[in-house]
């Protein structure tokens, strides 16, 4: 009996603990998606006039719509598709006539030019501050106006606007050949599902590594 007392309390006390990883993570898989449902039905709710001082965290994703006009001046951001390959999402400095935010109108073909829009426009999107700038991402081109990453602040001091930030679900003209790219869940991680079936699969193994080794010390005890 004293040979198995330590590899058996080894075993059951590893099982235990992989077992209460995986429950961890079904947990936080449940409250990840409770969290998603919710940022989903933000999303989509009806838009309200653009605050006067958004706050970059309790307006995260909030609908909005603004009547204004497009600036001049834009900045084209590489990005690829799934599908479709490189494009330009194109962001635009927007006077709503109290202030000049910026607009990310969607995403066209790297070849081709940026509609114009001289009148009055309404856009409905949502707001967001995407910095997607790390370690890795090249300096913008300035020289051919190609930037690596969606840096809000560099492109509201670059296009001369204050740095709020609304991602078009769509416009009141035609913009073709720009696509919106709305704001989606997409983007938001949700691993738990796959790290709870890690966990609990290494709690199988362990309990069988466990029972293998436990029927080899009776085996040799016989």
């Amino acid at each position: 009996m004293r040979r198995v007392i330590w590899p058996l309390v080894f075993g059951i006390g590893g099982v235990a603990i992989l077992v209460s990883l995986g429950i961890w993570q079904v947990q936080r898989l449940a409250w990840k998606e409770a969290m998603l449902a919710e940022i989903e039905a933000q999303i989509a709710d009806a838009p309200v006039p653009l605050p006067e001082t958004p706050d970059a965290q309790a307006d995260r994703f909030l609908p909005v719509e603004v009547t204004g006009r497009f600036g001049d001046g834009y900045a084209r951001v590489l990005v690829s598709q799934r599908g479709a390959g490189a494009g330009y999402r194109v962001i635009s400095p927007f006077d709503t006539g109290a202030r000049v935010i910026l607009v990310d109108r969607g995403i066209m073909p790297t070849e081709g030019a940026v509609p114009a829009h001289e009148g009055m426009v309404t856009v409905t999107g949502n707001l967001h501050s995407p910095n997607e700038v790390d370690g890795f991402t090249p300096d913008p081109d300035l020289a051919r106006n190609i930037w690596y990453a969606r840096d809000v602040d560099a492109l509201a001091d670059h296009l001369g606007a204050d740095p709020v930030f609304v991602i078009a679900r769509g416009l009141s003209v035609d913009d073709t050949p720009i696509a919106p790219l709305p704001v989606t869940t997409e983007g938001i991680p949700n691993d738990h599902l796959s790290y709870a079936v890690t966990w609990f699969s290494l709690a199988v193994l362990w309990l069988g590594m466990t029972l293998y080794l436990l029927w080899r010390i009776r085996r040799r005890t016989v």
